[in-house]
């Protein structure tokens, strides 16, 4: 595959989550829809009522289409590359502990604010050995501290290289519902949808400490198409 190669289709497990299908919402999440339909269905009849004042409701409608907005991604083909696993705001960039493979890894934190697309995507090509869910507690996610209290659900991946990657998604203060496609045993590519978080979250990736980091604190960052380390 070429490096500007699009991807036209994503990926979701199918209900016996025996496999990955063809995932075939590329504007507009899955996760999104009823809260589209819902928001629309309300601004209508609103404005059937009540003709200008359905404004705000209008207004309203637009701002959960840009949230649930889900374009297909052109995927680097860069040999050991690490892609951003979601859009943001790179807020840590440090050596720290990994508590969910027990290692000393290079710790690398995607800030994701209500503004930016909210589907997280794998970082790599590899195997998923462990996916845990933590139910966790409301707080703001942009200070690191608040990650092992807050709603987690955590994915260890072995690269086709090897290498063990740990992809954690972490709730926001707004945002309650972690959403994870995947299990252990299935099969990602990289740029590839492997789960979603509504409104604000981070993603915090560990790599092996031989990764090279590409990205600092303060770079702001695209789903599959930003690498942020090479490993």
């Amino acid at each position: 595959m070429k490096a500007s190669t699009r991807i036209a289709t994503f990926h979701f497990p199918s209900s016996s989550g025996a496999k990955l299908n063809n995932y075939l919402h590329p504007i507009i999440a899955r996760e999104g829809w009823p809260f589209l339909g819902v928001a629309v269905a309300v601004a209508v009849v609103v404005t059937l009522l009540a003709g200008l004042w359905s404004i705000p409701f209008w207004i309203l409608a637009i701002v959960v289409f840009q949230f649930f907005r889900d374009r297909a991604r052109v995927v680097p083909q860069k040999a050991n590359a690490v892609l951003s696993p979601a859009d943001g705001r790179i807020v840590v960039v440090e050596k720290t502990q990994d508590p969910y493979t027990n290692r000393v890894a290079l710790k690398i934190s995607v800030f994701t604010n209500i503004f930016n697309v909210h589907a997280n995507r794998s970082p790599v090509d590899g195997t998923v050995e462990v996916a845990d869910y933590f139910p966790g507690k409301r707080v703001n996610t942009y200070p690191d501290t608040a990650a092992p209290d807050n709603e987690t659900n955590a994915v260890t991946i072995t690269a086709s290289n090897g290498e063990t990657i740990t992809c954690v998604q972490v709730a926001g203060l707004i945002a309650r519902r972690i959403l994870c496609f995947v299990k252990a045993g299935d099969r990602l590519v990289r740029g590839q949808r492997y789960g979603f978080s509504r409104f604000g979250s981070r993603v915090d990736v560990y790599l092996p400490l031989s990764a090279a980091p590409k990205v600092a604190v303060g770079d702001k960052v695209s789903a599959t198409e930003t690498i942020l380390a090479v490993l």
